[in-house]
C-alpha cells in the first residue's frame, strides 16, 4: 500500500531557500504551556543552550524578539511570538482537512493499482474530532480504511443522496429537531437508508482564556466590543446557532462577525486563541485543544447515514463493529464533551432525527449486538 504524507511550510523570506523548522513552532508552544526556557527545554528532551539559541536563530530571520525573559520569572511569548504561534495553530486548523481529503484520494488511487489493495469506505462528513481520529488511528494498520472527505452536514447529505460517497456524517441538536429534521430529510429516505450513531456532542460558546469581555450568552455577542467568526452556510453547527439566534430574539445583523465563516471547529478555535476575534460557537472537544473559555448551550446526536441494503457489506460491517468496540469508546472518552450513549446502535431515520432521546429507539438486534 501507498502512503503519502503532504506538508505546507513558511518562508519567512521567498527566495533564500529556507524555511521555518516545525520545531520552532513546537519550542514556542513549549514555552507558552512552561513558562521558562529551561522548563521548555525538559518538555522537549533538548538543551537549554539549544532552544536558546534556536531563539537566538528565529529572533534574527525575523527580526524581532520572540520571547521575552523575566529575571527570576522565567520567559514569556513576546506579542510578535505569541502570533506567530497563534498563526501556525489557525493555518493548521484549516489547511489539514483539505490536505487530508488530498492525501486520501492520492493514496487510493496508489493502492487501486496494487493487487492487495485494502479496503476503503467513501464518507463525506461535517467535521467531527472522533471520526477524524478514527481514520488517523485506522491509517496506521490493516484493514479498513476511511476516505473523508469534511463538508458541512447538508453538503454531506447532498453528496450521500448523489451516491457521491458511501456514507454521510450530520449531526441533530437535541431539542432543535423539528427544524433541522426537514433539512435532513430531504436527502434520506426512510425505506432505503439507516442511521448509525457515531456519538453525542456538546456544542457552545467559546471564548479567549480569561474570557476578557465576559460573554456568558448569546445576548452578550451583540455587545459592540463584541466580534466572533461564525461557521459556513449549510453546516449543521451554523444551523444550530440560527436556531438558538432565533429562539432568543436575537437578531444576526446585530453581531459583528456573523457573517465571517471558518469551515471547521478547530478553525473557530484557532481563529479565537489567536486574538482576532472574541468569540465563536463549537464543540468543547476543539475548546479544549486550544485552551479557551466554554460555555455549554446544547447537546447534539452525530449519525452516520448509509444504505440499509448495504449494511451487511464488508466495510460497513467491519465498521460498525470498531464502533461498538472498546477502542473506539477510548477516543470518546478522551474528547472533552462527547459521549456513546448513541454509539454503535442502528436507527430507523424518523425515529432518529424526530426524537430528543434517540438511543430509546434503538433497533433490539443492534443493541444485543452492541452489548455483547
Amino acid at each position: 500500500m501507498f502512503k503519502v504524507d503532504l506538508h505546507y511550510s513558511w518562508q519567512p523570506h521567498p527566495g533564500k531557500g529556507f524555511a521555518v523548522d516545525a520545531a520552532l513552532f513546537r519550542t514556542l508552544f513549549a514555552i507558552h504551556e512552561t513558562g521558562s526556557l529551561a522548563a521548555a527545554a525538559r518538555m522537549l528532551r533538548l538543551s537549554y543552550r539549544h532552544v536558546w539559541g534556536l531563539m537566538g536563530k528565529w529572533q534574527r530571520v525575523f527580526g524581532k524578539p520572540l520571547v521575552v525573559m523575566h529575571q527570576g520569572r522565567g520567559a514569556t511569548l513576546s506579542e510578535f511570538g505569541q502570533k506567530l504561534l497563534w498563526a501556525e495553530e489557525l493555518v493548521r486548523a484549516r489547511l489539514t482537512p483539505g490536505l487530508d481529503s488530498v492525501r486520501q484520494e492520492v493514496e487510493q488511487v496508489l493502492s487501486q493499482a496494487m493487487e492487495a489493495a485494502p479496503a476503503r469506505l467513501s464518507i463525506c462528513a461535517s467535521h467531527d474530532l472522533a471520526l477524524a481520529a478514527l481514520r488517523d488511528r485506522l491509517a496506521h494498520r490493516d484493514g479498513l480504511k476511511l476516505d473523508i472527505r469534511f463538508k458541512g452536514s447538508l453538503e454531506s447529505l447532498e453528496g450521500f443522496a448523489r451516491g457521491a460517497c458511501g456514507v454521510a456524517g450530520f449531526h441533530i441538536a437535541e431539542g432543535l429537531e423539528r427544524s433541522a429534521a426537514a433539512l435532513f430529510e430531504r436527502h434520506l429516505d426512510a425505506r432505503r437508508h439507516r442511521l448509525v450513531g457515531l456519538a453525542t456532542r456538546t456544542q457552545g460558546l467559546m471564548m479567549k482564556r480569561g474570557n476578557p469581555k465576559n460573554i456568558s450568552s448569546l445576548a452578550d455577542l451583540t455587545h459592540p466590543d463584541v466580534r466572533i467568526v461564525n461557521r459556513q452556510r449549510g453546516s449543521g453547527s451554523r444551523i444550530e446557532f440560527d436556531e438558538l439566534l432565533s429562539g432568543a430574539g436575537i437578531d444576526a445583523g446585530e453581531i459583528q462577525g456573523y457573517l465571517d465563516e471558518e469551515y471547521t471547529h478547530l478553525a473557530v478555535a484557532a481563529t479565537i486563541a489567536s486574538g482576532k476575534v472574541d468569540a465563536g460557537f463549537g464543540i468543547k472537544a476543539a475548546a479544549a485543544q486550544y485552551d479557551l473559555e466554554y460555555v455549554p448551550l446544547l447537546t447534539e446526536r452525530y449519525y452516520l447515514a448509509c444504505r440499509a441494503d448495504a449494511m451487511k457489506q464488508p466495510e460497513l460491517a467491519e465498521l460498525l463493529g470498531i464502533l461498538r468496540g472498546d477502542e473506539f469508546r477510548r477516543i470518546l472518552f478522551e474528547l472533552p464533551g462527547y459521549g456513546d450513549a448513541i454509539t454503535g446502535f442502528t436507527y430507523r431515520v424518523h425515529d432518529a432525527l424526530a426524537l430528543s432521546r434517540a438511543a430509546k429507539r434503538a433497533t433490539p438486534a443492534r443493541r444485543a449486538a452492541r452489548s455483547r
